[in-house]
C-alpha cells in the first residue's frame, strides 16, 4: 500500500534533503503522537525479516518520542545476509527475487508480483539448468530491477556498502531489544551485527540481544512445539519469549511497569537446551581456544604432528555437493540450518576434522573464526566451513522426531558459512588465486550458544560447493561470476594445509 518507487534497503541519508527510513518513521511518529487520542507521548516499535530493518534503519535521527525499539530478524548488510554470503551469491533464493525487483504502479491490496513459472519441482535440477546464471535471462528481464542490481553489483561496491545500515547505529538514545534464531537461514548476520554495532557505538545505551532455538520469526508463531528441520528443543520456548521478555520490555519502557530490568543477553542453549543469561556477550567467562585440523582427521587442541602437510580433495562444477538430500523446491531454504550431514562427509570432495567422543560437555558461546591455509590448481573457489554435532550411536528418537528420521549418529549442523574465495583480501577488490599457491584466508562464521554433549563429536567439514543452496563458482577467474559462460566451468584440485607454517583451525570462544 505504499506510493513511490521502492529500492531495496534504502541507503541511510547524507543530508536532510533526502528520505530515508528514519525519516520517515520520525514523521510517521510525530503524526501519531498529535492525532490518536489517549497516547502517553512513548512510542515503541518492532519488526520481524525486513521489517526487521525498517526497526533498524528507524534509530539513527530518531524522534525523541521513540522510547523503546526491537529489530527482529533484522537485516543488516545484503552482502553478508541473505542474498549473500561473504559475496557467495544465495541461489536458493533465486526464486523470490520477484518479490523484491518489481515495482507496482501503486497502492495496492493485491500481489504485483507472481514467482517464475519453472519446469519442475526439483530444486536441484533446476538450478543445474540456470547454470551460469546468465540463463536467469529467460525468467528475469529488464523490468526485474533487484535481478539487474545483483547481476551488475557482484562486488561489494557503493551500492552494498550504502545499503549497509550498520555505520549509522549511533547517538541512540532509547532501549534496544534485537532478537534472532540460532538457526535463521535468513537474517543470523543481521541480529548478531546489530546487537554489536549499538554496543560499541552507544557504550551507554541499554542495549539486550536475544537469541533462541529458532528458524526465521518463529518465536512469533503460536505453536507450543518448537523445532527447525528435524530436530526438537523443546515445548513453550516461543511463549515463555513472548510473556517473559518481549511483553516485559515494551511495558517497562512504554507505561513504566515494574518489571525488573532484562539481562543484556538472554541466550538459549542449543545443545543442552536451556535458556541462560549474561551480562554481556560473548561471556566474560568464554575463552578463546584454537582446534587445529590435523593430517590424521583429528580436530585436536595441538597443531598436527603429522607427515600428510595437506589434505585435499577435488571439486567439481559438475559434481557438486547437495546442501541437503531433499530435492524439492521450497520457497527460501530453511530446514538446513539443523539438517543431518552425514551424506557430505561420506563424500570426496568434502573433508572433515572430528574430536574423539568426549568425556564431557563442551559448550561454545560466542564468535568462530575459521583460519584457512588453502591451494587451488584455479584461479578462483569458494570454501564452505560446517560446524557440526556428532550423536551417539546410542541416541533414540523422541516423539517429535519426524517419521522416518534416525537420530543415531545424526551428524546436526550448528553453523555454517562461505567465503567467495575472491574476496579473501577485500571485499570491494577481487583478485585471483594464483594457482597451487599457499593462501590464507580468515572466514568469520557467526556466533553460536551449543554445548555439546559428553559422549558425542565436534567435526567441521570442508567443501568449495554447496549446492543449489549458493551458486557454482566457475573455478576459472571471471570478473563477474553472474556473466560466466559454460565453458568458464573447471575442475580444481582444492588443498587445506596442516603444518606449524601452515596450521589451519577454528577459533572458538569456550565457556568455562
Amino acid at each position: 500500500m505504499s506510493e513511490g518507487q521502492y529500492t531495496t534497503m534504502t541507503p541511510n541519508r547524507t543530508d536532510e534533503s533526502m528520505v530515508d527510513e528514519s525519516s520517515d518513521t520520525y514523521d510517521t511518529i510525530e503524526w501519531l503522537i498529535n492525532n490518536i487520542p489517549n497516547n502517553n507521548g512513548k512510542v515503541g516499535q518492532w519488526g520481524i525479516s525486513y521489517p526487521g530493518f525498517y526497526t533498524t534503519a528507524a534509530l539513527p535521527d530518531a524522534h525523541p518520542a521513540l522510547a523503546a525499539s526491537s529489530p527482529q530478524a533484522p537485516i543488516a548488510d545484503f552482502f553478508f545476509d541473505d542474498f549473500h554470503h561473504h559475496g557467495a551469491y544465495t541461489m536458493g533464493y533465486w526464486y523470490v527475487t520477484n518479490l523484491f525487483g518489481l515495482q507496482h504502479d501503486g497502492p495496492t491490496d493485491t500481489s504485483w508480483y507472481d514467482f517464475p513459472d519453472v519446469f519442475t519441482n526439483d530444486m536441484y535440477l533446476l538450478y543445474s539448468e540456470l547454470t551460469p546464471l546468465s540463463k536467469s535471462s529467460e525468467y528475469y528481464g529488464e523490468e526485474n530491477f533487484f535481478w539487474k542490481e545483483l547481476s551488475e553489483h557482484p562486488n561489494y561496491d557503493e551500492f552494498w556498502q550504502s545499503r549497509n545500515i550498520l555505520p549509522h547505529l549511533k547517538d541512540i538514545d532509547h532501549p534496544v531489544m534485537t532478537v534472532g534464531g540460532w538457526f535463521d537461514a535468513e537474517d543470523l548476520y543481521g541480529p548478531l551485527n546489530t546487537y554489536r554495532s549499538i554496543e560499541e557505538k552507544n557504550p551507554g545505551t541499554k542495549n539486550i540481544l536475544v537469541m533462541g532455538p529458532w528458524s526465521h520469526g518463529q518465536w512469533s508463531s503460536p505453536s507450543p512445539h518448537q523445532s527447525v528441520g528435524e530436530i526438537y528443543f523443546g515445548e513453550g520456548i516461543s511463549e515463555f519469549y513472548r510473556k517473559e521478555i518481549e511483553y516485559p520490555f515494551f511495558m517497562k519502557y512504554l507505561k513504566g511497569a515494574d518489571h525488573e530490568e532484562l539481562p543484556e543477553a538472554y541466550m538459549y542453549d542449543t545443545g543442552k537446551g536451556a535458556w541462560s543469561t549474561f551480562t554481556e556477550w560473548p561471556p566474560k567467562n568464554a575463552e578463546t581456544s584454537t582446534w587445529f585440523f590435523n593430517g590424521d582427521g583429528a580436530l585436536a587442541d595441538k597443531p598436527s604432528t603429522s607427515s600428510d602437510t595437506f589434505t585435499e580433495y577435488m571439486s567439481d562444477p559438475e559434481n557438486p555437493v547437495p546442501y541437503t538430500e531433499n530435492d524439492e523446491l521450497v520457497f527460501i531454504p530453511r530446514a538446513y540450518m539443523t539438517s543431518d550431514q552425514r551424506f557430505a562427509a561420506r563424500r570426496s570432495d568434502v573433508i572433515t576434522f572430528e574430536t574423539e567422543v568426549l568425556k564431557e560437555d563442551v559448550t561454545l558461546a560466542g564468535d568462530i573464526l575459521a583460519n584457512l591455509y588453502v591451494s587451488t590448481t584455479g584461479t578462483a573457489s569458494d570454501f564452505f566451513v560446517k560446524l557440526i554435532d556428532i550423536y551417539p550411536p546410542s541416541v533414540e528418537e523422541g516423539e517429535h522426531t519426524p517419521g522416518g528420521v534416525e537420530l543415531d549418529n545424526y551428524h546436526q549442523l550448528v553453523r555454517s558459512e562461505a567465503i567467495r574465495g575472491r574476496f579473501r583480501n577485500s571485499y570491494e577488490k577481487p583478485e585471483p588465486f594464483e594457482p597451487n599457491k599457499v593462501t590464507y584466508i580468515d572466514l568469520p562464521l557467526q556466533d553460536v550458544y551449543h554445548t555439546f554433549k559428553k559422549g558425542h563429536k565436534i567435526q567441521v567439514q570442508i567443501q568449495s560447493t554447496w549446492f543449489p543452496l549458493f551458486d557454482l563458482n566457475p573455478q576459472s577467474y571471471v570478473p563477474n561470476i553472474f556473466k560466466a559462460s559454460e565453458s568458464d566451468f573447471i575442475k580444481a584440485t582444492q588443498r587445506i594445509y596442516h603444518t606449524s607454517e601452515y596450521p589451519s583451525s577454528l577459533e572458538v570462544k569456550v565457556l568455562r
